[in-house]
């Protein structure tokens, strides 16, 4: 991601006003609606200008305006949460552990999506020790067994992805914002990594019963809905060996947003 790029960030990001993670945490999104978008790093400096004028808050933990994420996911031997996904299983999981770099927590993290496309997430705190090994942890695997469909000794890590997040608030407290930028990827069992350049992976999560003034952004910004997932993605990234299918295309639209081939290592 270029100088001008993070330039106009850090002045956009400056321009709104700071939202704490207690306050995010009173806001509830009672009907909400998940979508995504993808973009890159030029088409976000105008976006968040947008969305400085229209009053966004931006969250500020520690000081920081954008956070660093680093998270493990984890999967059976035969790649089953990725082939649930590439199979599109409607009733599917995901399993990771993340740790938050400016507050230094970390937790295991099941994302499980029902038949009506709803994803709820769970998640426990844990040692920042554990992020690659949780299973000598008897609440955190007591914890996996009764909020997913997997045990501890089913699973082992896969896949590490680094991002940094920028996390915006309406005025209104009706809809959140989270940003992805600086996406890098490694896998553990084939040794390869790949990073993402310049894209964004931007997700906005709403009340379906209220409007969206981002939408309208975005829309204006020609910033489309795209059905994207890191985890996916990365894995069709740097195993040569996995059945990709849909998410080939994925990986070429990717691509094309940012103008380049995505570096793989």
């Amino acid at each position: 991601m270029n100088n001008a790029s993070h330039k106009g960030f850090g002045e956009a990001l400056a321009a709104m006003s700071p939202i704490t993670l207690e306050e995010m945490d009173g806001i509830k999104l009672m009907n909400r609606i998940d979508t995504k978008y993808l973009t890159d790093g030029r088409t976000l400096s105008g976006l968040l200008e947008q969305a400085a004028a229209e009053g966004y808050r931006v969250l500020s933990a520690g000081g920081n305006r954008i956070s660093g994420y680093n998270s493990v996911y984890y999967d059976t031997p035969s790649l089953r949460t990725y082939y649930d996904h590439r199979n599109k299983k409607l009733v599917r999981q995901k399993v990771r552990t993340r740790t938050y770099l400016e507050s230094g927590q970390a937790f295991l993290e099941i994302k499980r999506k029902n038949n009506k496309g709803r994803t709820k997430k769970k998640r426990m705190e844990i040692p920042p020790a554990e992020l690659m090994d949780f299973s000598a942890d008897a609440a955190a695997t007591i914890y996996l067994s009764k909020h997913s469909c997997f045990t501890a000794d089913e699973l082992s890590p896969v896949l590490a992805t680094k991002f940094r997040r920028i996390t915006l608030v309406n005025p209104a407290l009706t809809e959140r914002l989270t940003i992805d930028t600086a996406l890098q990827f490694e896998n553990y069992r084939t040794g390869r990594s790949a990073d993402l350049g310049d894209a964004v992976i931007i997700e906005l999560k709403q009340d379906g019963r209220a409007a969206s003034p981002m939408k309208g952004i975005l829309l204006q910004a020609r910033v489309k809905p795209v059905r994207v997932s890191k985890y996916c993605v990365a894995v069709t990234l740097t195993d040569p060996s996995v059945r990709a299918g849909r998410f080939k295309i994925k990986v070429r639209t990717i691509e094309k947003t940012i103008g380049n081939k995505i570096a793989v290592i």
